[in-house]
């Protein structure tokens, strides 16, 4: 176990006072990528649809005078966040963006401009690849911690071996709401097994929420395994969602993976659970990655209206040059 170190984010905060700037470089990442994919909706196909990899993430990174090292990232995505579809302004085509400033021994500071976690948001999704965002409205989705913009999340300098930690802070700025804080905890000391806990708040000037998630896998030569909760507790019952997903996968070889994965969304208001669930596989050789999976929805909108019951199968390739 590491000597305990005397951490404070006021000690960090502070020494970012009066740091001059300087012009750097930045990278740009991205994919080449495209896919198709058909849904059957009941009685009624909604057909196929064919899309492409349309993001771009630059990001830069380097060590100042005063040893402290600083980063920087930010994320095009056209119409990721769009609300005006009919002219694609506001904030298209800008997306995530953050800065993060770190030293030895302080641990690291992250400004989230846009598109920010908390602490327990950024661990709550579902371990089987959120299979729902391809069938539920918006106003259907599993609610989690606080995302928004303008926030601070601080990871903690490694006290013990294999134990991470972290928090967030979210300040009153939706007239008349409280500052939403949470924190996070993970531990990796054992070969293969991941366990993560995460709790939160999430208050608006109206109404004020829970969140809670912990998460749990294990990774045994080709096999791996993985078990996620999220409880959204609302001060209003029939608004409380939550969430239980778990995901199996098995490695063929280096080439070729399979999966299989399931998740289950509870409503406070709906009259059945929300279930997911799907087969997954993907071949990888000389850089290009074949994806392929197979998906169905039962009960999307929480009721037991017949064109809710809903399949889809996906066909996806990607690029890496």
């Amino acid at each position: 176990m590491k000597n305990l170190k005397k951490i404070g984010l006021s000690a960090l905060a502070g020494s970012l006072v009066a740091v001059s700037a300087s012009a750097g470089e930045m990278s740009v990442a991205g994919s080449a990528k495209m896919e198709v994919s058909h849904k059957n909706g009941g009685a009624a196909s909604a057909g196929k649809s064919f899309a492409m990899g349309n993001q771009l993430t630059f990001s830069g990174s380097g060590e100042l005078d005063n040893g402290m090292n600083v980063s920087l990232s930010f994320v095009l995505d056209q119409g990721d966040d769009e609300t005006d579809t009919s002219t694609q302004s506001g904030n298209s085509p800008f997306d995530s963006h953050s800065v993060t400033v770190s030293a030895d021994g302080l641990g690291s500071l992250k400004f989230a401009g846009e598109g920010g976690d908390s602490a327990v948001a950024a661990m709550d999704d579902s371990v089987a690849g959120e299979m729902w965002d391809d069938y539920q409205a918006s106003a259907d989705e599993p609610k989690s911690g606080k995302s928004s913009n303008d926030m601070l999340i601080y990871t903690l300098p490694t006290i013990v071996e294999g134990v991470d930690l972290a928090a967030s802070y979210t300040p009153n700025g939706d007239g008349g709401a409280d500052s939403s804080t949470s924190y996070s905890v993970e531990y990796t000391g054992i070969e293969g097994l991941t366990l993560a806990y995460g709790a939160g708040e999430d208050n608006s000037s109206t109404t004020t929420a829970d969140a809670t998630a912990w998460s749990i896998s294990y990774a045994y030569g080709p096999f791996s395994a993985s078990l996620a909760d999220l409880e959204y507790d609302h001060e209003t019952a029939t608004s409380d969602r939550d969430m239980s997903s778990y995901y199996v996968s098995y490695t063929v070889s280096d080439e070729i993976s399979i999966g299989y994965g399931v998740e289950e969304i509870t409503d406070g208001s709906g009259t059945e659970d929300a279930e997911f669930s799907g087969y997954d596989a993907s071949y990888t050789a000389g850089g290009m990655t074949l994806s392929v999976a197979m998906s169905k929805g039962d009960n999307v909108d929480y009721s037991t209206t017949a064109t809710k019951d809903q399949e889809r199968w996906f066909l996806g390739a990607s690029f890496a040059f």
